[in-house]
């Protein structure tokens, strides 16, 4: 890790976490960290938000924190529910079919949407702008860490400095999060690998605006599935669309990526007298994990500790939960007094559950770019109906927290509507016992928990009758830290002290 120094007269701020990097994850992360009531420093090289779209599918796990952090009321309208996703041969044959149910989810919220980035990214910022305890510096560059064992300290450099004319500036954080995209500095500073999972293809990356409605071009996903020209359609909101095209070894990249050559592969859906070519870029789209999350007092998060193909459109969503993984954790640690153990278990939840998702991602590009029956087979039969439809995957946390019956520790929690307001609206923050009448006796003695009845609230009933339990404790990511089916099991859970972890 690299040794800072300050320069004379530069200036020194401390907070209880430094964020490096403002995009989605960053953003999220600032937001959850300030309700928790931490005091916040992010750290972004771009002057501005980048105006171009890139991740265009978020899930409703991810709308659940979203909401948490206050910007669902706008999102819903700029956003569009997607219906789900076609696997089609090149002679149009339907091979596998992963559709999304019209109605919200457990999670509350509907299972696929697409957005435009951008328009994600400024709602955040605006909202980040609110928060009180957070201190946005952008333009600026990282370029130096070191733990110093009660703190780490950041150096950057200002605007100025990027032409060798600013002093360098020093931030004291009590810990510091790169979520500084794939090429991060913060992941190369702390020596961490990446584990190749072996999937790395080059696609061209197509945005359109549509001139007129194209109702024909259809609203689901579709996946065009070839062995020698992979393509895949996207219907995102209002006029947008999108179209990846597979590079092939034999491709001159520069003439592919042509606005005739384009044109041309686009034909059989849309010409330019349809729409506006946005933009057209050649991605790599690779599949990776970091084998270390963490060193000391620095983690990682989003895509600088994880890469993912794009075919189930999760690479910005498990950014969020590692957000919404870590918040609550490094809350605990600064404001509990919890030892730095717990955050250990960062990785070990978070590292399998987002691996489960690459994997099948993974699979998922067997079949679009091989034409894999076999990987289509084996997907529905592990996650569909055994016919041809796939069901989305819900993997179980990683070994972690958890206390009392460990069942069903690592799954979330659903997000029911209790007289008009959500599960999560009452919850917020806070971790919450749900428990049936006969154990309601039961008290918290240090008032660390908020405590539902059942009873009071017949759909929390269900909820417990699901799990085959009389109480469940969730936590503040609304995951499930335990479940009890007696006051002793019940104490094991109030009792169990993060403290002494």
């Amino acid at each position: 890790m690299a040794e800072p120094s300050a320069s004379p007269g530069t200036s020194s701020e401390c907070f209880d976490v430094a964020i490096v990097g403002y995009g989605p994850t960053g953003a999220t992360l600032a937001h959850l960290l300030a309700l928790h009531g931490l005091s916040v420093l992010v750290l972004e090289r771009e002057a501005d938000i980048y105006q171009l779209p890139r991740a265009v599918h978020f899930d409703d796990e991810v709308m659940r924190t979203f909401a948490l952090v206050g910007i669902t009321g706008e999102l819903v309208r700029r956003v569009r529910i997607n219906p789900g996703m076609q696997f089609i041969d090149r002679d149009g044959t339907l091979l596998m079919d992963w559709p999304r149910p019209a109605e919200p989810s457990a999670n509350g919220w509907h299972p696929s949407y697409r957005f435009h980035q951008p328009d994600l990214e400024a709602l955040l910022r605006e909202g980040v702008n609110a928060r009180k305890t957070v201190s946005v510096r952008t333009g600026v560059t990282v370029d130096g860490l070191a733990d110093r064992g009660e703190h780490v300290e950041v150096r950057y450099l200002d605007g100025r400095g990027m032409s060798n004319k600013g002093p360098h500036l020093v931030a004291h954080a009590r810990y510091v999060v790169g979520c500084d995209g794939a090429r991060s500095f913060v992941r190369g500073s702390i020596g961490a690998e990446m584990e190749d999972l072996g999937f790395d293809e080059r696609w061209l990356v197509v945005d359109m605006l549509l001139k007129r409605p194209m109702p024909e071009l259809g609203d689901c996903t579709i996946q065009h599935c070839d062995p020698v020209r992979p393509i895949t359609y996207c219907r995102s909101p209002e006029n947008r669309r999108r179209w990846e095209i597979k590079v092939t070894d034999d491709d001159d990249v520069a003439q592919l990526a042509g606005e005739d050559s384009v044109w041309r592969f686009l034909n059989p859906w849309i010409n330019p007298d349809d729409a506006v070519l946005e933009r057209r870029a050649i991605y790599t789209f690779r599949s990776a994990v970091a084998r270390t999350w963490r060193v000391g007092r620095v983690f990682l998060a989003g895509d600088a500790a994880h890469l993912t193909p794009p075919f189930m459109g999760q690479g910005l969503c498990a950014g969020i939960r590692d957000a919404i993984n870590l918040a609550w954790k490094l809350a605990v640690c600064l404001k509990q007094g919890a030892p730095q153990t717990v955050l250990d278990t960062y990785q070990s939840e978070r590292r399998p559950h987002v691996r489960e998702y690459i994997e099948t991602a993974i699979r998922l590009g067997a079949l679009i770019s091989k034409l894999d029956r076999q990987a289509a087979a084996d997907l529905v039969r592990a996650n569909g109906d055994g016919h041809s439809k796939m069901k989305s995957i819900v993997p179980r946390l990683g070994p972690g927290l958890g206390a009392g019956n460990r069942r069903h520790c690592g799954y979330l929690f659903p997000n029911p509507l209790l007289d008009g307001r959500r599960f999560d609206d009452i919850a917020g923050m806070h971790p919450v016992l749900v428990s049936r009448q006969a154990l309601s006796g039961v008290r918290d003695p240090g008032e660390r928990l908020l405590l539902l009845n059942a009873e009071q609230y017949p759909v929390l009933a269900q909820c417990l009758d699901a799990l085959e339990t009389d109480a469940v404790l969730v936590r503040p990511d609304k995951y499930i830290f335990g479940t009890a089916s007696s006051n002793d099991d019940l104490r094991a859970l109030i009792d169990f002290n993060l403290a002494r972890h």
